[in-house]
């Protein structure tokens, strides 16, 4: 059995636990399951797509930066792809969400964001087609690393931005007033309420990192792989997975738990074929639920 699986593995973990911070920051904070999680993440991709194109066609064609199969627009469009994502959940939230959530029936806001979904991925198709499109069609030779495992100059930066937003996000969490107040509302609403705590600002910055690592998550997809309207629904069942693994609200967990996903996808299409890769998800979902079902890194509610 070949190695090369880790890296593909880590490649696919990362981008799954960057979504699943998302998922877990909103189930732990807001109390829903957000089943337009995924669609936040193709919205965001083809946002940055369409900026790209757009400096593309005002400046021209530019070179790649160093060894990497893209520019500087694309760091550009990606900035702007990401404030975009974050704007389209806060919208949904105040236009939708927040409505349904005054109700306090958790299955009504799971249904609504289901019916979201289908709406914002049918409108992404409806305008840009379902045909795959992609960032950059150029080739890149992988680097042999020692045992049998390649990667490409884009894998390494990819893998790098990673682990620098999910240090950012731990740090913000940990370090921070802003995140202090996440972890109390997640723990205890009622009781962060009481002593005074910005429950509003809190949703607005769960809304807008969620969105930002959704865009940022389907931006790696696009350059690794491909761009499509259904590349965010694809991996919802795998961002659940993690984010249930990890457990329900720990950002270590989350990511933690994406990469435990991405590795045993990546084994099973070595092992079994790639018309398993699907169903791993769902295998380590119910394994878990049956004997852990508050995930790794998960606290019991009292």
């Amino acid at each position: 059995m070949s190695l090369q699986f880790v890296v593909d593995g880590l490649l696919t973990g990362s981008m799954i636990g960057l979504g699943a911070i998302g998922v877990t920051l909103t189930y732990s904070i807001l109390r829903f399951s957000n089943f337009a999680h995924g669609d936040f993440m193709a919205w965001g991709t083809y946002a940055t797509l369409a900026v790209v194109s757009a400096i593309g066609a005002m400046v021209g064609k530019v070179a790649p930066i160093g060894p990497l199969s893209f520019g500087w627009p694309l760091i550009v469009a990606l900035i702007v792809g990401m404030a975009f994502t974050a704007l389209l959940a806060l919208l949904l939230d105040k236009v939708l969400f927040a409505r349904l959530r005054s109700q306090d029936q958790a299955i009504i806001v799971v249904m609504a964001s289901f019916g979201a979904s289908m709406g914002l991925r049918s409108l992404l198709e409806f305008t840009f087609t379902s045909r795959p499109t992609y960032f950059s069609r150029a080739i890149q030779i992988a680097m042999p690393v020692g045992f049998g495992i390649r990667i490409t100059p884009d894998q390494i930066a990819l893998l790098l931005l990673t682990a620098v937003l999910v240090l950012g996000v731990h740090l913000l969490m940990t370090r921070t007033q802003t995140g202090r107040a996440m972890q109390a509302l997640s723990q205890n609403a009622a009781l962060a309420r009481i002593v005074g705590i910005d429950v509003a600002g809190v949703v607005r910055v769960t809304w807008i990192i969620g969105g930002a690592l959704a865009c940022v998550a389907g931006v790696m997809i696009g350059i690794l792989v491909q761009i499509r309207p259904f590349m965010g629904f694809d991996m919802l069942l795998p961002m659940f997975a993690a984010a249930i693994l990890g457990g329900i609200g720990s950002i270590p967990g989350a990511v933690l738990g994406g990469l435990i996903i991405g590795l045993a996808e990546a084994g099973a299409v070595q092992l079994i074929g790639a018309e398993w890769r699907a169903a791993v998800s769902f295998i380590i979902l119910m394994a878990v639920l049956f004997v852990r079902p508050i995930g790794l890194f998960g606290v019991r509610e009292r």
